[in-house]
C-alpha cells in the first residue's frame, strides 16, 4: 500500500469565519480523529493532500502525519467537503489507523475483459463501482479485478463469486449483485426494427 508523508499545521479556532480565512491563505480546515485520541484541529495544503492521494490507491493512501504534534500518525482520507461549483475542498476528514489492526476501507472494481455478452451486442453493467473490504491497512488491494471475458447475455457476478487477495475479505450481509450482462431491451429492438423498415422503404 502506497505511503505519503503530508504535512499540517495546528489550528485552533474553528467557526466559518475563520475557515473562509483559512481557505482564502491556501489551506483548508482539518479534523484528525481515531481511536483513542482526542479530535484534533490542524490545517493542511489541498493540493498537497490532492497529490497525495491522486495515485493509484486513491483514498486508501497512507499517509503519515508531519506536523501539530502528529508526526508519524498514520491516518487515511475519510472525508472531504468539495465545493458544488468550484469544487474547490471546503474542509476534511482523517481518520487515525492501527497499521496492526484490520479496518474497512472501499475498494474500486476492475473489469478484466470484454464480456462475450457484449461482444454478441449486449451490455456490461457494472452495478457495484466499489466494494467494502476488512483487511491490515497495509494489505489494501489498489482494485478488486474480476474477469468477465466468459459471461453470456443474462449472466451476473454476486459478491460471493469474487475472490479477493488472502488477509483481504469482503463485508457483506446480502448475496448482491456486482456485475451483470443484459441484451437489447424490447424499446431498443422495436426502434432497430423500425430503423430497417424505414430503410427498406427507402
Amino acid at each position: 500500500m502506497a505511503q505519503v508523508v503530508l504535512e499540517v499545521e495546528a489550528r485552533e479556532n474553528a467557526g466559518k469565519g475563520f475557515a473562509r480565512r483559512l481557505r482564502a491563505a491556501g489551506k483548508v480546515p482539518a479534523v484528525v480523529y481515531g481511536k483513542g485520541m482526542d479530535a484534533t484541529m490542524v490545517a493542511v495544503d489541498p493540493k498537497a493532500l490532492h497529490k497525495a492521494v491522486s495515485g493509484e490507491a486513491g483514498w486508501n493512501t497512507l499517509l503519515t502525519l508531519s506536523g501539530a504534534g502528529l508526526d508519524k500518525k498514520v491516518v487515511v482520507l475519510r472525508d472531504a467537503q468539495i465545493h458544488a461549483l468550484r469544487r474547490d475542498m471546503l474542509s476534511v476528514d482523517f481518520h487515525a489507523i492501527n497499521l496492526k489492526e484490520k479496518g474497512h476501507f472501499m475498494v474500486p472494481v476492475n473489469l478484466v475483459g470484454i464480456s462475450k455478452g457484449q461482444k454478441m451486442g449486449g451490455s456490461t453493467q457494472l452495478i457495484r463501482k466499489e466494494l467494502e473490504v476488512a483487511c491490515l491497512p497495509t494489505e489494501v488491494p489498489q482494485s478488486i479485478d474480476i474477469d468477465i471475458e466468459a459471461l453470456d447475455i443474462g449472466d451476473t457476478v454476486h459478491i460471493q463469486d469474487v475472490t479477493v487477495p488472502a488477509g483481504v475479505e469482503l463485508v457483506h450481509d446480502v448475496n448482491f449483485t456486482v456485475v451483470t450482462v443484459i441484451g437489447h431491451s424490447a424499446e431498443e429492438e422495436s426502434d432497430e426494427e423500425a430503423e430497417v423498415a424505414e430503410s427498406d422503404e427507402d
